[in-house]
């Protein structure tokens, strides 16, 4: 029996690519030169895309591909799959949740630190010789006994909460109502008192057109001239240039940040700021969590085709 045709949208790591190819036949469209000739050529076998959270599959390519039957997300994100012409064609739809919570709590935590400690910049300090010319790195911020607050108490949002508490933290957070799971935490409704009783502000709920730029500038000035968001979400969750806007001003003290709009090509004003941590969206970005989500992106991929009830759908 031949093997099913595959559409891989971007580059998987080695381990998946190799597994992958065991089962289907992988068409890559990201090597491709002319990638709308690859399409037309192969279109009308391709019966599975296997894609990343920020890549994505768009109406137009789901529109050229008739024999298309499931989607399967290496991620948790699935915001950049066009969900609607999915839907309308009876195509499934699968991520990679649970797999990545815990290494990207870490890493939101971990900038928390870095940033508020200046770690960075005292390593800096020691290796350009500066603590031999200058003396003490300056004085930082504590983390610990703060304010904290958490934008989405999801999977993500609540081990990051669970971690904060190590830290004696005064924990609130923001959802589209009140969770079960957010005992011995404050639940405020509005973002934006959210972020003005914050210290820190955790930007971790699922991106959507209902939550485009839901940190805007009205919450950005919340945070005021003290705090720090930090995201470890998706770019459209934050109006970008508002946040430029308050970085560069002083109106927001500073940010973390794991996601940009038009990553990996950021806007080069982050480049410039020294309140600001920038990381290559690698929240995820662990050998033990990147093999878990290939695995769950393939035995998606398996039950599907074996006609099995999928692990993880999102249609």
């Amino acid at each position: 029996m031949a093997k099913p045709d595959i559409l891989l949208i971007g580059p998987y790591p080695e381990w998946d690519l190799v597994e992958l190819e065991a089962q289907y036949n992988v068409l890559k469209l990201y090597e491709a030169e002319d990638r709308d000739a690859f399409v037309r050529e192969h279109a009308q076998g391709i019966r599975a895309i296997a894609t990343r959270g920020e890549l994505g599959v768009s109406a137009e390519l789901i529109a050229r591909l008739p024999k298309l039957e499931v989607v399967s997300v290496y991620g948790v994100g699935y915001d950049a799959v066009d969900l609607d012409a999915c839907r309308a064609r009876g195509i499934r739809v699968t991520n990679t949740p649970d797999v990545l919570t815990n290494d990207v709590a870490d890493l939101g935590v971990a900038m928390m630190l870095v940033q508020s400690r200046g770690m960075i910049g005292a390593e800096t300090w020691v290796k350009d010789g500066s603590w031999v010319e200058k003396g003490l790195y300056p004085l930082k911020r504590r983390v610990w006994g703060r304010k904290a607050g958490v934008l989405g108490l999801g999977r993500i949002g609540f081990e990051v909460a669970k971690r904060l508490k190590g830290f004696d933290m005064d924990i609130a957070y923001s959802d589209v109502s009140e969770k079960p799971h957010g005992e011995g935490m404050t639940f405020v409704a509005d973002p934006v008192e959210l972020a003005r009783r914050s210290d820190f502000l955790f930007v971790t709920l699922a991106a959507s057109a209902a939550t485009r730029h839901i940190v805007s500038k009205d919450v950005i000035a919340a945070l005021g001239p003290e705090g720090m968001l930090i995201n470890i979400s998706r770019a459209s969750n934050i109006d970008e240039e508002a946040l430029l806007e308050a970085l560069e001003s002083g109106a927001l003290g500073s940010a973390a940040l794991d996601v940009f709009e038009a990553e990996p090509k950021l806007d080069p004003r982050f480049l410039t700021l020294d309140n600001v941590l920038v990381q290559p969206h690698h929240a995820s970005g662990t050998i033990e969590t990147r093999k878990a989500m290939g695995r769950l992106v393939r035995d998606n991929l398996a039950a599907h085709f074996a006609g099995a009830a999928l692990p993880t759908p999102v249609l």
